[in-house]
């Protein structure tokens, strides 16, 4: 393959060219870009000032296409951004009417936002609406976490919630659908002491609910875990002929896990172990499996020695 040898001096004119070249590209992508252009771009219906008596419900998607006045730099930038873009629509007209046309806003509209590009027509222009009556309804509020214990550590008590519920209104046929509000993740690694924080409850999805309060206060008891041993009596259950039954052992030996500001007051009085004779009368068990019914909250059964108890039937 043949190899174009250059002089010095074409080597200094083959530069200056695709200089030059090169220049006028991004000169001409320069003005191309600050010239202005209308483009669309899609963007997301927030409503304020609902009605205060009424429930509403959009009879079409919560977003519209809004035409942008802007330059070229600003509508490339719009194309590369991933973040969304908001209308917000004033309801305080729509009392005596179940529409709202949005070209009548356009000035209200293009004040709330940056005044570097304005929004000269929306699609699709007019809002129609369904109406019903406003109801209210408190549900308790449920706490979304995503908490990770050190070793040894976890929750010690119920989690306490205040306020425990909240207070929703809207329709009627949408309230029904709703038993209980989550809160904002709560997001914890290696917990090793108690959560105090004030956290969010999730926003509405729909124009025509809302929410109250808007935050909550939580606290998540934490403890370190540590085994303790208890000796507890075994209780004969399902004796219904009354046979005189005698148990060996007549206790057992319950390891468990629990929380060190719990671990001293624990006692046997805490717990419940029982045999069942039904195994016997209708299985034919020659033992008895040990099964714990009653233990303190937050705490876990390790072991049982002896898992099984003997026993004779006097007759």
């Amino acid at each position: 393959m043949a190899i174009i040898k250059l002089s010095a001096i074409e080597r200094r004119r083959l530069s200056a060219f695709v200089t030059c070249f090169v220049i006028a590209i991004v000169a001409w992508i320069f003005t191309t870009l600050s010239n202005p252009y209308k483009f669309s771009i899609k963007q997301v219906i927030v409503f304020k000032n609902a009605p205060q008596k009424r429930a509403f419900h959009p009879l079409q998607p919560d977003t519209v296409n809004a035409t942008v006045q802007g330059t070229g730099w600003q509508m490339l930038m719009f194309r590369m951004s991933d973040e969304k873009k908001v209308v917000t629509v004033d309801l305080h007209t729509i009392d005596p009417k179940n529409y709202v046309v949005l070209s009548s806003q356009l000035k209200q509209i293009n004040a709330n936002k940056d005044m570097e590009h304005e929004i000269i027509a929306i699609t699709p222009d007019t809002l129609f609406f369904d109406f019903s009556s406003r109801t209210v309804k408190r549900v308790p509020v449920e706490l979304v976490q995503a908490v990770n214990y050190q070793k040894q550590f976890a929750q010690s008590d119920n989690i306490n919630i205040k306020p425990r519920y909240v207070t929703i209104s809207g329709p009627a046929e949408i309230l029904k659908k709703i038993t209980s509000w989550k809160t904002d993740t709560i997001k914890i690694n290696n917990a090793n002491e108690d959560y105090y924080g004030r956290i969010k409850v999730q926003g509405v999805r729909e124009g025509n609910l809302s929410v109250l309060p808007k935050t909550v206060m939580v606290n998540i008891p934490i403890d370190e875990y540590t085994e303790k041993t208890i000796e507890v009596p075994v209780k004969l259950v399902n004796n219904h002929n009354y046979y005189d039954v005698k148990i060996f052992p007549q206790k057992v030996k319950v390891t468990f896990t629990t929380s060190l500001t719990r671990y001293p007051d624990l006692s046997e009085d805490d717990f419940e172990a029982v045999a069942d004779l039904e195994l016997w009368r209708h299985n034919g068990y020659s033992v008895l499996p040990i099964k714990v019914t009653r233990m303190p909250s937050y705490s876990k059964v390790v072991k049982i020695v002896p898992q099984n108890i003997d026993f004779i039937i006097k007759k």
